[in-house]
């Protein structure tokens, strides 16, 4: 019964948030008439290069999987990242979601349930790592040009502090063996469920894998990443936010830390929060508010709305 009410306590206040969200601090912003004017204002050249870009995130989907799973197609990783990132759309829960509908995904695909766990493990881990990463980049990028903003900065530390101290445990899990053995003995105690010699093997599966692919994985997952910034910028300009009002630095600067936000398990797919947080941020930074908002919610629909009837579709056909 307590789980029952937790779980609906969760779903109160993701629909809370939502509701917050796009019927008051949106419509406070920038009235939705004015949004809906500006996104009819779209060309074709325009409509274009907006689906160009989100193909372009689309096809950038698949390659960080086929890196961490040797063996696997590019048809068979494009449909199980497609599904496992519409499932944390639909389902409260975030990310955890998504890596346990891809492990039992990729479980059909004939591939051994622990190499697939090091593949879902060590593409959720780079994805983290580069999400952490962003923040800190953006802020030196920043200071460099001479933007000043104490919430930019304040993020960028933290995320700077969570990139550092995620890559050292990592490389300290990977070191040796007497490291993991600590590790899994740790993890034992608790839960129970795995042990040290599991580690170990994992271990030695893990720094087989990255010796020969650690950099397949991170310029793919790199590609992934950005592209997702790339449709953002481009929404931004085909909307008429120009580079005088939000510069390059400042809208990667907005988007980095709205993401890593975004990635709390508050709402589903941080639906309302990243709208919120990436309009006030891109506002904050000059921009016109009719046209941020606009732009936020046409870089939304592209990024959640293809991959969410992809997913949804193509999920229930995947085979071996």
């Amino acid at each position: 019964m307590r789980l029952w009410r937790s779980r609906w306590a969760r779903r109160a206040v993701a629909v809370a948030v939502v509701a917050v969200a796009f019927a008051v601090v949106l419509p406070r912003l920038a009235d939705y008439g004015e949004v809906w004017g500006q996104v009819r204002q779209l060309g074709p050249g325009s409509l274009a290069g907006l689906a160009l870009v989100t193909v372009l995130n689309l096809a950038t989907f698949a390659p960080p999987l086929m890196a961490a799973l040797p063996g696997i197609g590019f048809r068979q990783a494009f449909v199980a990242t497609q599904a496992s990132t519409a499932s944390t759309y639909v389902a409260p829960g975030g990310a955890a979601v998504g890596i346990a509908f891809m492990f039992l995904l990729l479980k059909r695909t004939g591939f051994r349930g622990q190499t697939v766990a090091l593949a879902v493990a060590l593409t959720g881990l780079w994805n983290q790592l580069a999400m952490l990463a962003f923040p800190a980049l953006a802020l030196g990028l920043l200071t460099l040009t001479g933007g000043r903003n104490p919430l930019l900065k304040t993020v960028g530390v933290i995320g700077l502090g969570l990139f550092v101290a995620a890559l050292v445990l990592f490389a300290l899990a990977l070191a040796s063996d007497r490291a993991a053995r600590r590790a899994g003995g740790l993890l034992a105690r608790i839960t129970n469920r795995w042990d040290a010699e599991l580690i170990l093997r994992f271990r030695a599966q893990a720094v087989s894998l990255l010796r020969h692919r650690w950099l397949y994985l991170t310029f793919a997952t790199l590609a992934g990443q950005l592209t997702v910034f790339v449709v953002l910028l481009a929404s931004l300009r085909m909307l008429g936010v120009e580079g005088g009002e939000v510069s390059l630095v400042e809208a990667f600067a907005a988007w980095s830390i709205v993401r890593l936000l975004g990635s709390l398990p508050i709402t589903p797919g941080g639906i309302g929060i990243v709208e919120v947080g990436l309009t006030t941020a891109l506002v904050g930074f000059g921009g016109d508010r009719a046209e941020v908002v606009a732009s936020v919610l046409v870089y939304r629909f592209l990024t959640v709305v293809p991959t969410l009837v992809l997913g949804l579709t193509l999920g229930p056909s995947f085979r071996r």
